[in-house]
């Protein structure tokens, strides 16, 4: 299901609460957009890189590292271009695997996901670009799918269009260099991966700020750019690119509808979502029960 509508009811009022998954896409939006109000919004685009957990936990832990009372090490990094861009990790997966997240045919999604006990043998994350409205070349509310598609659609290409997934080298992106073999770091996406330029699925200027990112990750992370970690390609999936409008009370245009979560762009995770389902429940509440 795309979405689902919560209907509340409160004596002989019934409020209906739009909550939007997160991979909603551009044909169904298209048909609610003739009746709710929407707006561009910035997201963020970028790859998976993969790291040997090992790596990591010494980086984080130093000589306490595999110690048993610590689990797998992560991290959080964040860089602010002076082009104007900043780039972030983001869904940091220890002990982790790259997961297939393509919600529509011919296109190839990047996303990530850690098993409980954490215990793979690579550390992965998205290193994500943030990208802006202007981006788009369109107006439409819708623009900011059609651009996530566009990059998409070109990862599918690249990739042989069999849904495996384009990867290169880190020390190869950077240098602007064709991957021939693989070194230290064993990918972990299936249905598999191919080895093709990233820059052919990606904006120049998302590209320019992951190589400057990476850079600036090392100084933080000593070794972090290291040649034979993994990027594969493409994580645009970030949040939500379109924002269903809601006012002060967090009612849309429609009476009684209250679009809340991460697909209507009011969030950029789960737990951000939770609490906006919370705060939007406030809303509703202080409208037509408040506490005595």
């Amino acid at each position: 299901m795309l979405f689902s509508l919560l209907s509340i009811s409160l004596g002989n009022i019934v409020m209906l609460s739009l909550l939007v998954q997160y991979y909603l896409r551009y044909y169904h939006l298209h048909k609610i957009n003739r009746y709710l109000t929407m707006s561009q919004k910035p997201f963020s685009i970028g790859v998976r890189m993969e790291h040997p957990q090992e790596f990591i936990d010494k980086a984080q832990y130093g000589d306490a590292a595999g110690h048993p009372g610590l689990g797998a090490a992560d991290y959080k990094l964040a860089y602010h271009s002076p082009n104007g861009r900043s780039a972030y990790t983001f869904c940091m997966c220890p002990g982790g695997y790259v997961v297939a997240a393509a919600s529509e045919e011919q296109g190839v999604v990047t996303n990530g996901m850690s098993q409980s006990q954490r215990d793979g043998n690579n550390a992965n994350a998205a290193i994500l670009v943030g990208v802006k409205p202007a981006d788009y070349n369109s107006p439409h509310p819708l623009a900011g799918i059609e651009f996530q598609r566009k990059w998409e659609r070109l990862a599918y290409k690249i990739a042989g269009e069999n849904y495996q997934a384009p990867v290169q080298l880190t020390g190869d992106f950077l240098t602007d260099q064709p991957s021939t073999r693989w070194g230290r770091v064993q990918p972990t996406y299936t249905p598999g991966v191919v080895f093709a330029p990233l820059k052919n699925c990606l904006p120049h200027y998302v590209t320019e700020t992951l190589k400057e990112a990476i850079g600036y990750f090392d100084t933080r992370i000593k070794g972090f750019a290291m040649p034979d970690s993994i990027l594969t390609g493409v994580e645009t999936r970030s949040s939500a690119p379109v924002r269903i409008n809601r006012d002060e009370n967090a009612q849309s245009n429609i009476y009684g509808l209250y679009p809340m979560g991460e697909g209507a762009g009011y969030a950029g995770g789960i737990m951000s979502s939770a609490v906006d389902g919370i705060k939007t429940a406030e809303k509703i509440m202080l409208k037509y029960a408040p506490l005595q």
